[in-house]
């Protein structure tokens, strides 16, 4: 069994959920005043980092430089326990960057996760990801998905209570199953590229599960929608949260039972063989012709587990 020989990024999350806290309103109030509390801001979902040390890590604030940002803002996410210390999320979106002026101005600076990811701890990744796909939940859900009254954070933030009486649904975040797969046919594995990629650029093939199929046969539908190539086994390698809005991408390894290329056109406007030294190469680095996604994404852990088997 191939195995990720390093940490997937956004999953190792070391927070505490106590979701039995969730609904108990007074101990929420009572961590939200308390100073061994934490908040991290974001602001138009990107979470607020500093430098330390030479290093870059999550922005997390004490109690007390955030009030007067927090009191015009969305009720606050409770994240979870660190130790003994809560931790919430709150959401700075509806004004200027307040790292551009106010209380936080030259203390540090909000950062697309994605780039912040590349420098931050894994455990400081894991919580900035849970952080943002929960405040982009709310923010894309203010409407009840049944009768379209606006709705209202509840439990903490998890869940949205519908404001219509004669409706009163209760809706709470989805994280939306995507498959991304390397198929595999001896040395060789299949990887393509979608039309926006850069050039020489290619990656293992994704597709989102559709409702009423597992996770195998998704697998198996994608490739062959995609590429042309029908696969038999397929094999669990890893999954890793993918907050861009709220996705979990499911690793997989497939083996081709074909060879010959047939690619859609849509998905990808390219599909290619790719034997053992190539992808090696090009995860060191000296493969001009061919780039792969950096350890930021899931599918360079498939290909280099792969490549060191």
């Amino acid at each position: 069994m191939l195995e990720a020989s390093a940490a997937i990024t956004f999953a190792g999350n070391p927070l505490d959920r106590a979701s039995e806290k969730r609904k108990d309103e007074d101990w929420l109030a009572a961590q939200w005043r308390s100073p061994d509390s934490l908040i991290l801001p974001l602001w138009r979902t990107r979470p607020f980092v500093i430098e330390q040390g030479g290093k870059t890590i999550l922005g997390l604030m004490r109690p007390g430089l955030t009030d007067a940002l927090a009191a015009s803002a969305p009720p606050p996410v409770f994240l979870g326990l660190e130790g003994d210390s809560a931790v919430f999320a709150v959401d700075l979106s509806d004004g200027p960057d307040p790292a551009k002026g106010g209380p936080l101005a030259g203390l540090g600076r909000f950062q697309d996760l994605r780039a912040a990811a590349m420098s931050l701890s894994a455990a400081d990744s894991a919580i900035a990801a849970q952080a943002k796909a929960i405040v982009d939940w709310h923010d894309r859900h203010r409407f009840c998905a049944q009768c379209g009254a606006p709705s209202q954070p509840k439990s903490a933030g998890w869940s949205r209570l519908c404001t219509n009486p004669g409706c009163a649904a209760e809706h709470f975040p989805r994280t939306d199953p995507v498959v991304i797969m390397l198929a595999t046919r001896g040395e060789r594995c299949l990887l393509g590229r979608q039309p926006k990629f850069p050039p020489g650029f290619y990656s293992a093939l994704a597709g989102f599960v559709e409702p009423g199929e597992s996770v195998e046969e998704a697998v198996r539908r994608e490739v062959k929608e995609e590429a042309g190539i029908a696969v038999g086994r397929v094999h669990y390698f890893a999954a890793q949260p993918w907050p861009f809005p709220s996705s979990l991408m499911i690793g997989c390894f497939a083996e081709a039972e074909s060879e010959a290329i047939t690619v859609d056109g849509e998905e990808l406007d390219d599909a290619r063989w790719f034997d053992k030294a190539e992808c090696a190469a090009a995860l060191d680095g000296r493969n001009p012709a061919l780039a792969l996604p950096p350890p930021l994404a899931i599918a360079h852990h498939l290909v280099r587990a792969w490549v060191e088997s």
